[in-house]
């Protein structure tokens, strides 16, 4: 049914990407401004709408940024506050945002800000902060901030070069602005990728010459926790009545690594960044155990008991980690 939607929603979408080219035109033309800042700063973004790994992305540089002054800057999507805010020990979900909020909680010695106007958010990190670095989350379409070094992260199994504009398929800003970016890395690729898989999507992907494509995976932890110190062995899943919660872009991964892993469970999927009401938990309250991902965790936390998370991250081989890493000290 959905995908029916999409292809009678055609016309509209060649309307959204006349208006993303006009945008894009201007932008060039210098009709609209993109503004530069002292600090340097990473942007973490794609050209869809998620499904990519850009948390997990930013959590990846973040530790590999753990001896500088680091600063995130998030829009904070689906947050209940406005303008400018800085986390802080008071901080909840509804203040930053399910993202912004999971970072807070992983790094609390890394500032992390949130305001929908970014070139605000700058003004005001590099006033109150002060940091050697800005991790721009989300930010390659928002082209009002112009960043030092852009990462661009594409889907292994939805490529940008094989997907269309909304609402027929997910992408929200036009593929040749795939140009913009420093790197481009295809993420959520199967472990064991050959070198003439590689190879192959690269062709796909024909990346200018200042361009390097690189390649992740994704690991999931070998047990899941609860947040307050108590972890279970995923082998002890196996014996347990699951229900997983999902309200994620893409949760197919995370269903295949637990199918791979011999895992039962009933799943409950809901769209992205989904707030839970009362009436959606009482549909999966019940359960042995309530598993879910560690974005949605923190929406769920203290709602229901028996919530657990599967934490999982970025993996690259040694050399593609590397060139990510060159690439980042190069601008300090």
């Amino acid at each position: 049914m959905l995908q029916l939607l999409r292809k009678i929603a055609f016309p509209f979408s060649l309307i959204y990407g006349l208006v993303v080219h006009v945008r894009n035109f201007l932008y060039y033309k210098g009709v609209f401004a993109s503004q530069t800042y002292e600090t340097p700063t990473i942007c973490v973004g794609n050209l869809s709408v998620g499904g990519t790994g850009k948390t997990p992305m930013t959590e990846y540089l973040l530790r590999m940024l753990k001896d500088e002054r680091v600063a995130v800057l998030s829009r904070g999507y689906k947050r209940k506050s406005e303008g400018f805010v800085l986390a802080s020990r008071k901080s909840t979900v509804l203040d930053l945002g399910d993202e912004p909020f999971q970072l807070h909680r992983k790094f609390p010695d890394v500032a992390i800000a949130v305001d929908a106007d970014r070139r605000n958010g700058m003004e005001q990190l590099e006033t109150l902060v002060k940091p050697n670095v800005v991790v721009l989350d989300d930010a390659f379409q928002h082209r009002k901030v112009k960043p030092t070094f852009s990462l661009l992260l594409t889907a292994f199994d939805n490529l940008y070069v094989d997907d269309w504009y909304l609402p027929t398929g997910n992408l929200r800003d036009a593929k040749n602005q795939a140009d913009r970016a420093n790197l481009i890395i295809v993420t959520k690729c199967p472990a064991g990728l050959t070198a003439s898989e590689r190879d192959a999507i690269g062709s796909k992907l024909q990346p200018k010459s200042h361009q390097k494509v690189l390649f992740a995976s994704l690991n999931y932890a070998d047990s899941v926790a609860d947040g307050k110190g108590q972890t279970l062995p995923l082998d002890s899943l196996k014996s347990k009545e699951i229900a997983l919660v999902t309200g994620i872009a893409s949760p197919k991964p995370l269903l295949q690594f637990l199918s791979v892993n011999g895992i039962q469970y009933k799943h409950y999927e809901f769209g992205d960044h989904h707030h839970f009401s009362a009436k959606d938990i009482e549909s999966f309250q019940g359960h042995q155990l309530v598993l879910t991902t560690e974005k949605d965790f923190v929406r769920l936390e203290g709602k229901i008991d028996g919530l657990y998370y599967l934490e999982v991250a970025h993996h690259f081989s040694e050399s593609d980690h590397a060139i990510l890493k060159k690439s980042i000290e190069r601008l300090f």
